[in-house]
């Protein structure tokens, strides 16, 4: 058993970080790659799409960004979803001073769909544009931004183009908890075989940003179609993929930022919402990966440290540090993609832990119907074994 622990575990542990490292070095390459491409000779219209509930903090530097935008043909549509904050009073300013700036206000939500999918719903209803660009209250935009996301959409031939945003994070809970996303889907799925299976297993998208050519929206049925499910992003993006349309995934964080959460609590309660969702409710497999996210991390961790203190003599002390090594590599591109401070990566066992007890917490809360998010508390889902 201790041979096993120190000597066989390890090995396997360290092969699995090597399939990530790939993995996450190919993905980087083929994301920066959609960018590699020659001016269009037309720009098609796009229709910008902002859901907004209880942003005040957010709300202006969002849209300034957005109205800013070297692009010719374009107009913003802000939705104000029930806020009971400042929003709609900012929003309101705000509209006086662009015209290429149109806000709605949003109706209560018919029961059987969630409040972001019928606010988004909403917004695609009135939309006139070629391509319809969701983004959300908390993004910012480099000047010329739209061009080269509608630049990279084009010449990938994509109907669904998203990517990561560079991630805002101020706080120590910010810090331990909003990376992780990033990081398994950079270091878990393979976008070049993601790109060429037909399973929508693989299939992924990034809410804060997604661009949807108005057939390939209309031909999946849009947000709502989605009902009461929370993520509308990888739902979409599986649709897509299982229609037979093309979907894409972008380098961005150079051209947009994003501050998910403003504290460390709203990050905590924001990622129990949405990681037992994320994968799928899907009970065995989730609890697995669970086990073997803390095991892949910390095994390496306290055999290294049972090995310094002369208790595990069983060791490949070579293989131990190649492991231990690759575990690093894969956090530090991480979140050299994502422009998250590098310092961050030292931080990644923590960070493991952090969000293996929101995943258990998420579960929890899931299966006993107690999801809330903004003021509004979300239908139970329904959950499955495998």
């Amino acid at each position: 058993m201790i041979q096993y622990l120190t000597r066989d575990l390890i090995n396997h542990i360290a092969v699995f970080q090597a399939v990530m490292l790939v993995i996450i070095l190919t993905n980087i390459w083929l994301m920066r790659r959609s960018r590699k491409h020659s001016n269009p000779l037309t720009l098609p219209r796009v229709l910008i799409l902002v859901p907004a509930r209880n942003e005040a903090g957010h709300i202006k530097a969002c849209i300034r960004s957005l109205l800013g935008q070297k692009y010719p043909d374009f107009e913003v549509l802000v939705l104000d979803d029930q806020s009971t904050d400042s929003t709609p009073v900012k929003l309101a300013q705000l509209a006086l001073e662009h015209d290429r700036l149109k806000v709605i206000t949003g109706l209560p939500a018919p029961e059987g769909i969630a409040g972001k999918n019928w606010a988004c719903a909403q917004l695609a209803g009135p939309a006139d544009g070629e391509l319809l660009f969701f983004t959300d209250a908390d993004t910012v935009y480099q000047a010329d931004a739209l061009a080269e996301i509608v630049g990279a959409m084009l010449a990938e031939k994509a109907d669904l183009l998203t990517g990561f945003p560079r991630q805002v994070v101020k706080t120590w809970g910010e810090r331990l908890l909003v990376p992780f996303f990033s990081w398994a889907s950079l270091n878990f799925i393979p976008l070049g075989l993601a790109y060429l299976l037909r399973s929508t297993v693989l299939a992924i998208a990034v809410g804060q940003i997604m661009v949807f050519t108005r057939k390939a929206y209309e031909t999946v049925g849009g947000h709502a179609a989605l009902g009461t499910n929370i993520l509308d992003d990888i739902v979409l993006a599986r649709r897509i993929k299982a229609a037979g349309l093309r979907w894409r995934v972008a380098h961005i964080s150079d051209l947009v930022s994003c501050r998910m959460y403003d504290n460390s609590r709203d990050a905590y309660e924001g990622l129990t919402k949405n990681l037992f969702g994320a994968f799928g409710y899907r009970l065995l497999p989730y609890l697995f990966i669970i086990i073997w996210l803390v095991s892949m991390t910390w095994v390496p961790i306290l055999v290294l440290v049972f090995w310094l203190s002369g208790l595990a003599p069983i060791v490949h002390a070579s293989v131990l540090m190649v492991c231990l090594g690759m575990a690093l590599l894969t956090w530090l591109f991480t979140l050299i993609e994502i422009k998250v401070p590098i310092v961050v990566t030292l931080l990644y066992p923590l960070s493991i832990l952090a969000n293996a007890w929101v995943m258990l917490r998420s579960l929890v809360f899931s299966l006993g119907g107690k999801l809330q998010w903004k003021d509004r508390v979300l239908e139970k889902p329904k959950w499955k074994w495998l």
